[in-house]
């Protein structure tokens, strides 16, 4: 356990931290480099984190792995992506079952490759039993279409009589139609690359979330940045609407 590890307060640690890899390509571009060399040292990047996040007792993380509107990029390099993701459940199974880690996916995972699907399947079955940190995927996800897919179901609802009064959509209500129903919303987002944006991503539950940008590309990011990133969130006073005082007396 190194310095900054040290300064984390257990009592204070986030439940749920989400995570927006960016900069997999500049990272590579900067190099001289295929966009794909970015990609692939980004996946180095995201063990670290998942090691990390295991080793101080994180409950939840959600990395953003592909969004909806990746798929309007290059086909080679979305063919690339997808490549790396299959290489990388099926190099990785064993670690993340020794790391008792489980996972997750969301996201309109209907979109993906049948043998990419397949194989996180089979990932998610076999690691569904494990009590370590949940590693949630967000694969082909997008927050407004799955905000207008909440909605759409609401409706079927309400049309086949599940729902009969309107006042029952509340917020708790809303959030069991997403895909994310049943996992807490994340108390700390984190960005790489400089950029500050949620570019799509858990708009919904980020309603009350602490934002942390650096500005190093995803390839390099760290055991430490993951820390530092806690601990600057350990200093924050969090008040929900409230005021200050308000906070201070609950």
């Amino acid at each position: 356990m190194n310095d900054i590890q040290k300064e984390i307060v257990e009592a204070g640690l986030p439940e749920h931290i989400a995570i927006i890899m960016d900069g997999n390509g500049r990272w590579a571009q900067e190099r001289g480099l295929d966009r794909v060399y970015g990609h692939k040292a980004g996946v180095d990047a995201v063990k670290r984190v998942v090691e990390a996040a295991g080793e101080i007792g994180l409950k939840y993380l959600t990395l953003y792995t592909f969004s909806i509107e990746n798929w309007n990029r290059p086909k080679v390099e979305i063919d690339a992506l997808m490549g790396l993701m299959v290489d990388a459940i099926i190099r990785e199974t064993p670690d993340l079952m020794k790391q008792n880690v489980r996972i997750q996916v969301i996201g309109h995972t209907n979109d993906l490759p049948e043998e990419v699907w397949r194989k996180m399947e089979g990932l998610i079955r076999q690691t569904s039993e494990n009590t370590g940190v949940t590693l949630i995927l967000a694969l082909s996800y997008g927050a407004r279409w799955e905000i207008l897919e909440a909605v759409k179901k609401i409706a079927q609802d309400y049309k086949d009589g599940k729902i009969t009064d309107l006042k029952e959509i509340g917020d708790g209500c809303f959030a069991n139609y997403l895909t994310t129903a049943g996992i807490p919303d994340p108390d700390l987002l984190v960005r790489t690359s400089g950029e500050c944006r949620l570019s799509n991503f858990l708009l919904w539950q980020c309603a009350y979330t602490e934002f942390y940008f650096l500005a190093k590309f995803w390839p390099d990011f760290e055991k430490d940045d993951l820390y530092l990133a806690i601990r600057n969130f350990q200093k924050r006073e969090r008040r929900f609407g409230m005021t200050g005082e308000q906070v201070s007396k609950k």
